[in-house]
């Protein structure tokens, strides 16, 4: 295994074939109905990093004929007013999708305002009821969480078979405790272990708690790396011919960048290459295809409402 190369699956890559295909699904809906899907963007502050997270998302929603709504609010905007003005937005019949940018001020209870977001309109896929219905057998929620989903869609579309794989996530909290802005950790654990046994794996959690999460790590088929932990996973933790999913984003100081940082996942890359059979880099892996979920997700919600006022 000396000279083998692991299968590097471009995110970046996968994610624009899919925003082509929703670009396509929206020209139809707008020819056959005259309407398109609307997302309201809310933010709460003016952080430099939100915003650029903001416009990364408007001109995402413009390339695909998506149309959005960015609603500015103060940084100290009362809870109750953001769940007002969330309410407004769930009423809204020109918007089929709500995203709130994280992270909130400190004064506002994040899961008040996701339970306030109306379950049809809940793209983030953040909404309890979508995550209680993820774990009910024979119910399918209104929409998957967007890294979650994006994982799934990254093995499936990779050509890695997973049912009747053994399967181990490496960080079993929904929110690990990472800045917001930089973290793709956030809302992975439990939601993409519940997709792993819906597709018929085998799925085993590694968490801080774990004795030696090496031994474990080493017999799964399917790794997703979401632990917040930089370069935890070494290339002779993995099996090989293993897929490894990576959604860490940890920021390093990097003295020889313009910016004096770099972005690295929680799996050794250079290590891991040597020996998985499939890796997603860090960047350009499951960002860029949470993004894509994200425009997915309104789509879906737009063609629930659309094509069924016609019917």
């Amino acid at each position: 295994m000396a000279d083998h190369k692991a299968f590097i699956i471009d995110g970046r890559a996968i994610a624009q074939i899919i925003r082509s295909e929703i670009a396509e699904e929206v020209r139809r809906l707008s020819d056959n109905y005259s309407k398109v899907p609307g997302m309201a963007i809310v933010v709460v502050g003016n952080g430099k990093d939100s915003q650029n997270y903001v416009e990364l998302k408007k001109s995402a929603c413009e390339e695909v004929g998506i149309k959005s709504f960015e609603i500015d609010l103060s940084q100290h905007v009362s809870e109750v007013d953001l769940i007002v003005k969330v309410h407004e937005l769930n009423a809204n019949p020109h918007i089929h999708g709500l995203n709130i940018q994280l992270p909130l001020p400190e004064h506002i209870n994040e899961e008040k305002i996701f339970e306030a977001i109306s379950i049809e309109k809940s793209v983030d896929g953040f909404h309890p009821l979508n995550i209680g219905k993820l774990a009910m057998t024979g119910k399918d929620p209104h929409f998957l969480p967007c890294a979650p989903k994006a994982c799934i869609e990254l093995l499936l579309r990779s050509g890695v078979t997973i049912t009747g794989k053994k399967a181990v996530v490496v960080g079993l909290n929904n929110i690990l405790g990472l800045p917001y802005l930089f973290s793709q950790q956030n809302f992975i654990g439990l939601p993409i272990s519940l997709l792993l046994l819906k597709a018929g794996a085998t799925v085993t959690f590694v968490h801080s708690d774990t004795p030696d999460p090496k031994s474990i790590i080493r017999e799964a088929d399917i790794v997703i790396a979401a632990s917040g932990q930089t370069n935890m996973v070494k290339g002779s933790w993995i099996k090989p011919g293993a897929a490894v999913i990576d959604v860490g984003t940890n920021i390093v100081d990097d003295p020889s960048s313009e910016s004096g940082y770099m972005v690295v996942g929680d799996v050794d890359f250079e290590e891991a290459c040597n020996v998985a059979g499939w890796i997603t880099p860090v960047p350009g892996g499951v960002g860029p295809m949470t993004f894509a979920m994200l425009l997915k997700n309104t789509l879906d919600g737009a063609k629930r409402v659309i094509e069924c006022a016609r019917r």
